[in-house]
């Protein structure tokens, strides 16, 4: 089997041929390292590489797998991380000029769980700068490419992530979500991008945007990915306060659900207002898919919404500008251009704003949990907008520029603000690029949102496209 074929594969298909014996896991990662350094001058996904710590973890679960010892489903796998989730005694630089030498002492609660799971760990991924950003345009260490289209920004801030498993740099990831910085370069790379429900994975050991709003996810290449991952991933740590004492489920078993017991909420009034044209008709294909097969499509009402993104702006600037407030005062011209405005427009929120948002998030947190009584999940789009050239500030939206960032994270933020978990999913494309879809469920019930996902993924809505830059 030939490097290529076998990097385009899913993490679980090329976990099992290495428990199987077809591949090795060092044969495996020196060939993902190979293709990751051969590309990463065009893509850019990758700020640092971990060759020789990757290569003799991979000799490591050789010799345990060759035991019998194998650990789970990504035992030897190889991937990276995005490079605000710590590895112990390797630096960590948030894509910053401010921590460029970071050097944690501890791994990250989700890193040591992938060392436990025997995933080989290559490198550290690009990102927007300290995670608050949606176009991965770094001025430190440059702007990641979408392996669809070079020339096209690949959504942020996780866009290292979303490039790298994109074009077959890494076969899984992790990625953070604060706004929407999971899905969003999920959609935009064509990825299955979960961002868990708010406490579910441990945030120990990832560098803080906003404390209340962050979430650490899997990205990956199939639905199967994603539970795999999530389930190496998720659990308590009292190291975190966020954390939550809950039943981690399986969440591979759960890929195996019946269309015809769903019952499918659409909410009309926010979620399909101002949308590209062709991003809803692929939406309402796939809603219109799973009623065909026997789902039940139900309209469902959150007139709260309406106030979320001035309660998510609210929130997130005030709480990521209270993180840098110190170097703010102190090193301001050493951050970015965009983040620094933004850090100071932060602190121009009152203590009245930010408790006036936190009524508004109760009530939107109120009228989601209502509504999900009578649906299983919610699906909307991802994003509203296609992804624009590198270095725009704006969108196109059916024939108007829109601002780039408000509508970017329109459609996520309220994900954020109630904590459920919500994933984005491929489901076609548009000139090329990938469209995201959007299932949203309720609070620790991962497994259907998952299982939704899977029987999306089932029906080969990409037609088996990938993206022209990869393996």
């Amino acid at each position: 089997m030939s490097d290529n074929s076998l990097l385009k594969k899913t993490a679980t298909e090329v976990g099992a041929l290495i428990h199987d014996g077809t591949v090795t896991s060092v044969e495996l990662t020196q060939a993902l390292l190979k293709h990751a350094r051969s590309l990463n001058e065009q893509v850019n996904a990758y700020i640092s590489f971990r060759e020789e710590q990757a290569l003799a973890d991979a000799k490591k679960a050789d010799e345990e797998i060759a035991a019998g010892k194998i650990r789970g489903p990504l035992h030897g796998v190889p991937m990276a991380i995005k490079d605000n989730i710590y590895i112990g005694g390797e630096v960590s630089t948030m894509a910053s000029k401010i921590h460029q030498d970071f050097v944690s002492d501890d791994d990250a609660s989700v890193v040591a769980r992938m060392k436990e799971a025997g995933i080989v760990l290559t490198g550290k991924l690009n990102m927007h700068e300290y995670a608050w950003g949606i176009d991965n345009n770094s001025p430190h260490f440059g702007p990641v490419h979408n392996p669809w289209d070079l020339d096209k920004v690949p959504g942020g801030s996780s866009g290292g992530s979303g490039a790298a498993v994109a074009s077959d740099m890494s076969f899984s990831t992790l990625g953070t979500d604060t706004a929407g910085s999971i899905r969003i370069p999920s959609a935009a790379c064509g990825l299955v991008g979960l961002k868990p429900t708010h406490g579910l994975v441990a945030k120990y050991g990832c560098f803080p945007l906003a404390w209340t709003l962050d979430h650490i996810g899997p990205m990956s290449k199939s639905v199967d990915d994603a539970a795999a991952l999530l389930q190496v991933i998720a659990g308590f740590d009292e190291r975190d306060p966020t954390s939550v004492k809950v039943e981690v489920g399986n969440y591979q078993d759960a890929l195996r659900g019946d269309p015809s017991k769903l019952v499918i909420g659409v909410e009309e009034d926010y979620f399909f207002k101002d949308v590209d044209s062709d991003i809803e008709k692929r939406v309402r294909d796939q809603i219109q898919a799973l009623a065909d097969q026997g789902a039940t499509v139900k309209t469902v009402s959150i007139p709260s919404l309406a106030y979320s993104e001035w309660a998510e702006l609210a929130t997130s600037l005030s709480e990521a500008s209270a993180i840098h407030h110190n170097d703010l005062i102190n090193r301001a011209d050493d951050f970015g251009d965009d983040i620094r405005f933004l850090f100071e427009l932060g602190e121009v929120f009152s203590s009245v704003d930010y408790l006036q948002a936190q009524q508004v998030r109760r009530q939107i947190k109120q009228d989601f949990a209502k509504a999900l009584e009578e649906v299983d999940v919610i699906i909307a789009p991802t994003l509203p907008v296609m992804p624009p050239t590198i270095g725009s500030p704006v969108a196109d939206l059916n024939g108007t520029d829109v601002d780039l960032i408000d509508h970017f994270i329109r459609f996520t933020g309220p994900s954020n603000l109630t904590g459920l978990p919500a994933l984005s999913m491929p489901v076609g494309l548009k000139d090329g690029l990938p469209i995201g879809l959007q299932i949203i469920g309720r609070a620790f019930d991962e497994e259907t949102v998952l299982n939704v996902g899977s029987i999306i993924e089932a029906g080969n809505p990409m037609d088996g496209k990938r993206a022209p830059t990869g393996a």
